[in-house]
């Protein structure tokens, strides 16, 4: 969602904002926005429009050094109150342009806040829920901004990640946490805050996580920590392990595309220190320690939110395969409004790239006022899933920084199918002898990726002749049909093509009366005992005049007489063919978006991560 970042130290505020600000685009926004403190007081700059707009706008102001200062604060804007404007955009100050606030989040209870603040005579700039902040804070304010903040806090409701600067007060920087992200940088005669980690690579690499309701206090020199009673807290360094080249495109044209690369280093790392070989292979997942609970369990509930729902749903499946036990892929949005049946001897996984999801969190704690036992699949070390599950699996993926997810999610999957295995082991569904075999063509599986990617030419070229159709249907029968539910998702995503997904089954139950001559339908073809079946499908709709693209192995033939065309991926057993059949369907959202003159990194309307309802 929105992209926060601060600065305070002995260097020029604006070029370590405005650097700041790029490393988070990948956020999703609309507008943009600085606030600096320095010699000339409190000077604030935001524009409507892409980053590049406000740097166009203070560039002749920061090289003359008339927008000068060595502390500040930065944002970027995804709106919710208001449209997107010069006025709406952050930084939001006080009456008298004193004190400034950056926000990522929701204040619900912005209305009324808003009316009694007009009612003691504060005039109103926006139409943001953001702006009250500013107000309230100066209504506290007696020269001690820590505690106006404290008491402005005590009448917020909602979701807030907080940047607050004072030009009574020029030696600090107040940051704020409840529910949305915000990091803390510590550098060495210099701090920063940040939404994420990329924000802060180029200036440290050891950082504080702000847990929920924690206020910090940035110095030059030091870091102050505060629970909301404003009572001093002790805070644990974290050091992260990225280097700043891991945020950076590498030579590639979009991060989409370098990070679809990444994903056969991705699948191996996150594989390699789970899988234990002496005179057999076993899987080895101590972190999220398999014991004598986990056999009582009577079913498994994954719960999470777009891209990562669509790699529960491929849980489910490889759950009851494996594993044999009833598995529920739960929409972490609907699930926590929905009043659900929990069991404390569920196994209950939550699933988040990022680990801040909003919905994902909110129905992680309710089903652990439950009594359920947590176990989270990340990529985020110090994330808040991460840090409130019971149990965590990380999929060491790498930043990811693209919004529409690719390496985040086939690793996903990479933790999901080791749980399902070492799962059905423990209750005596598999033998050792078949998790011996499952464990080795997990193994295969980021050579067969990496053959996949060399193989890419001939995907674009299909993009170059089908980009402008104006639907695109994904069908396939079992883990199939969840594959082709992440790659209508992808392909909307950053295309903005119309498209969908069904189950190969329903397509005479209502889908195939949208068929016709407009139409490319994209069946998804490797569950063997299943080809027939897809073949009389793709046959029902080539009868409509639809264009046809099959994914199937390479060694398979009989859709050659029935298809227009064939991406071909390695043969391996046909519960793990998700992780392969994606990548083509990734390739063709990204060329699709190019070849559309589209910016597959930043599509619009979309965040990252989905920090507010």
């Amino acid at each position: 969602m929105c992209g926060i970042v601060g600065y305070i130290g002995n260097e020029e505020a604006v070029p370590v904002l405005i650097n700041g600000l790029r490393k988070l685009e990948y956020r999703g926004y609309d507008s943009a926005g600085i606030a600096v403190l320095g010699g000339q007081g409190l000077l604030v700059r935001k524009s409507k429009g892409v980053l590049k707009v406000l740097e166009e706008k203070i560039g002749e102001e920061s090289a003359s050094g008339s927008l000068s200062g060595s502390m500040g604060i930065g944002h970027t804007r995804w709106a919710t109150h208001g449209e997107p404007s010069d006025s709406n955009s952050h930084p939001h100050t006080d009456v008298a342009g004193k004190i400034a606030v950056v926000h990522n989040g929701i204040i619900e209870n912005h209305a009324k806040l808003k009316a009694w603040l007009e009612d003691h005579g504060v005039g109103f700039r926006s139409e943001t829920d953001t702006e009250v902040i500013a107000h309230l804070i100066d209504f506290h304010y007696n020269g001690d901004l820590l505690q106006a903040v404290l008491e402005a806090l005590k009448r917020l409701e909602g979701s807030y990640a907080l940047g607050i600067i004072c030009e009574s007060d020029p030696d600090r920087i107040i940051a704020v946490r409840k529910e949305s992200p915000l990091v803390i940088g510590a550098g060495k005669g210099e701090n920063l805050i940040a939404s994420d980690v990329p924000a802060l690579l180029e200036y440290t690499r050891d950082v504080y996580y702000l847990e929920d309701r924690e206020v910090a206090v940035l110095y030059r020199d030091r870091v102050e920590f505060y629970n909301g009673e404003g009572q001093s807290a002790a805070k644990e360094l974290s050091h992260v392990d990225w280097d700043a080249s891991a945020a950076e495109k590498g030579g590639y044209e979009h991060f989409m595309l370098k990070e679809i690369h990444e994903q056969p280093k991705a699948l191996t790392d996150t594989l390699r220190a789970r899988i234990k070989t002496y005179a057999a292979k076993s899987i080895n997942l101590e972190e999220i320690g398999f014991d004598a609970s986990w056999a009582k369990a009577g079913r498994v509930v994954i719960c999470a939110c777009g891209t990562a729902w669509h790699a529960g749903t491929i849980g489910k499946y490889a759950f009851e395969h494996f594993a044999r036990i009833p598995t529920d892929a739960e929409i972490a949005s609907e699930y926590r409004y929905r009043n659900p049946i929990h069991d404390p001897a569920d196994i209950f996984i939550i699933i988040s790239q990022s680990g801040e999801t909003a919905d994902t969190l909110a129905a992680m704690r309710m089903a652990r006022k439950a009594g359920a036992r947590i176990i989270a699949i990340t990529n985020v070390v110090g994330s808040t899933l991460a840090r409130e599950a019971d149990l965590v699996m990380y999929t060491w993926a790498g930043p990811e920084i693209a919004v529409a997810s690719t390496k985040a999610f086939t690793t996903q999957l990479m933790c999901v199918y080791l749980i399902a295995l070492q799962f059905g082991l423990l209750r005596g569904t598999i033998t050792e002898t078949e998790l011996n075999g499952y464990i080795g063509a997990l193994e295969q599986l980021a050579g067969h990726a990496a053959a996949i990617l060399a193989d890419k030419e001939n995907i674009q070229r299909f993009a170059s002749r089908q980009f402008n159709k104006s639907k695109v249907f994904f069908m396939g029968r079992l883990f199939d049909y969840a594959v082709s539910l992440e790659s209508a998702l992808k392909l909307k995503e950053i295309s903005y093509t119309h498209s969908e997904a069904f189950a190969a089954g329903e397509l005479k139950h209502g889908p195939i009366a949208l068929v016709d001559t407009s139409t490319l339908v994209v069946a998804i073809c490797t569950q063997s005992a299943l080809f027939d079946k897809m073949d009389s499908n793709i046959k029902e709709v080539k009868a409509r005049g639809a264009a046809t693209l099959v994914i199937t192995y390479e060694d398979v033939a009989c859709f050659d007489k029935t298809a227009d065309e064939i991406f071909r991926i390695p043969r391996t057993c046909d519960p793990l063919t998700p992780i392969l059949s994606v990548i083509p369907c990734q390739l063709y959202a990204y060329y699709c978006a190019v070849q559309r003159g589209l910016d597959p990194d930043k599509p619009r309307n979309l965040a990252k991560s989905v920090t507010v309802e």
